[in-house]
């Protein structure tokens, strides 16, 4: 009796189980699996952009912060001249008046009328004429309201409109500069954090598109890519508000 042989069963082999490309699955479409990277090629140009701009406005601060100290040593300086110029005013003035009121005790002077002209011949003739050319105008608009007569007159001409001193105006005029190149400096300090938002912002894309990248399931896949998409847009609209330093 022949032995026959048992007939091996053919074990059909398991159908494998479709699988996502790489680790994506199947069910996400191509156009999802490509975001994360186009999301991080945009975030990193956005980032290289907003770290430049923000080095740029950087040093529109710095360039005006200097510019403005220096602007203040000139106005330190002319204000020093002013006041210099205004201590010689005082000092001159006190001399002439001294010497107007030993007049006017001596007799000589005023005239009746309250009016002054100087005498050459006088110690306050001689002191008037050496007066500074500028304060010279204001003491004499302050001899025409005839002080010496008139109560209600200036009571030095120090109070007149027509007492300026050039030096003093060329400081508040550098004063004036300097407060406006500070100006422009917290300004630009100001866009130059704003740059730095930006690119925090996409930072938070890089992280998304990162994380997003990595996920197996179809839910966290496109809640991160939403998230960095949503992340994307913000960054570029703030960006593209943003004043741009050449």
């Amino acid at each position: 009796m022949a032995n026959s042989e048992p007939n091996e069963e053919a074990v059909p082999e398991a159908a494998a189980a479709p699988e996502a490309d790489g680790n994506r699955p199947v069910s996400v479409p191509r156009w999802v699996d490509l975001t994360p990277a186009i999301m991080m090629s945009l975030a990193a140009v956005g980032t290289a952009w907003a770290g430049f701009q923000s080095a740029k406005w950087s040093g529109v601060q710095a360039n005006s912060y200097a510019q403005a100290g220096a602007v203040r040593v000139e106005s330190n300086r002319a204000s020093t001249d002013a006041g210099q110029e205004r201590l010689m005013d005082v000092v001159s003035f006190t001399s002439w008046l001294n010497a107007l009121n030993q007049e006017i005790l001596a007799g000589t002077t005023p005239a009746p009328d309250g009016s002054y002209e100087p005498d050459a011949r006088q110690a306050s003739g001689f002191m008037f004429e050496r007066f500074r050319p500028d304060f010279q105008v204001a003491v004499e608009a302050w001899l025409d309201t005839r002080p010496l007569i008139t109560p209600d007159a200036p009571p030095t001409p120090f109070d007149m409109p027509e007492y300026q001193l050039d030096s003093q105006d060329v400081a508040d005029d550098f004063q004036h500069q300097a407060e406006d190149l500070s100006a422009t400096a917290r300004e630009a300090n100001q866009r130059s954090d704003n740059y730095v938002l930006t690119a925090v912002i996409f930072a938070l894309v890089l992280f998304f598109a990162g994380v997003g990248s990595r996920a197996r399931a179809k839910r966290p896949l496109m809640f991160l890519t939403t998230l960095g998409i949503v992340a994307l847009v913000c960054g570029a609209l703030l960006l593209l508000t943003l004043p741009v330093e050449v």
